[in-house]
């Protein structure tokens, strides 16, 4: 396995970091070289645009985008890369997140973001499809998941009814 980061983690903003914590924490579990960047794409549309261009080119495999609010992020990063997106709205606002659900998986025809769920279980599901990607190439990474899922499956087959 490479040390290269394989996946990207981007936030619009620290304030996110609470609610993204769970995707990172898989990358970290499946051992996923990844990087975290802070990248808005009202307040640093130029950094945005430069991650988006050069992340194939860096080895990226995968981008995890979170936003909030208009969510932006996922959707421009996803129109300029050829490098699958996994679009992880946050609850952001008074309407906890549903604005940004909208905002991701209303993607026009042609530029697809993966949608996941609102907040912590969006992200965590975001982590785990992005090793399952990278499982794709590198099956170390796939056993991992096997047995990070026979592991569950067995916490569940042992537990016991209070």
């Amino acid at each position: 396995m490479t040390t290269t980061p394989l996946v990207g983690v981007i936030i619009g903003s620290v304030s996110d970091l609470e609610n993204i914590a769970p995707a990172v924490e898989m990358l970290e579990e499946f051992g996923i070289p990844h990087e975290k960047n802070i990248i808005s794409a009202h307040r640093t549309p130029d950094e945005m645009v430069a991650y988006a261009k050069s992340a194939e080119a860096r080895g990226l495999m995968v981008i995890i985008a979170a936003a909030g609010g208009a969510a932006h992020v996922p959707g421009m990063v996803a129109a300029m890369t050829l490098v699958p997106v996994l679009g992880v709205p946050l609850p952001a606002t008074a309407l906890n997140g549903v604005d940004a659900l909208l905002s991701i998986v209303q993607m026009p025809a042609g530029i697809p973001v993966g949608t996941l769920a609102i907040g912590k279980s969006g992200a965590t599901n975001a982590g785990i499809l992005a090793a399952e990607i990278v499982g794709l190439a590198y099956p170390e990474v796939r056993e991992r998941i096997r047995a990070w899922r026979e592991k569950r499956s067995e916490a569940v087959r042992q537990a016991k009814f209070p």
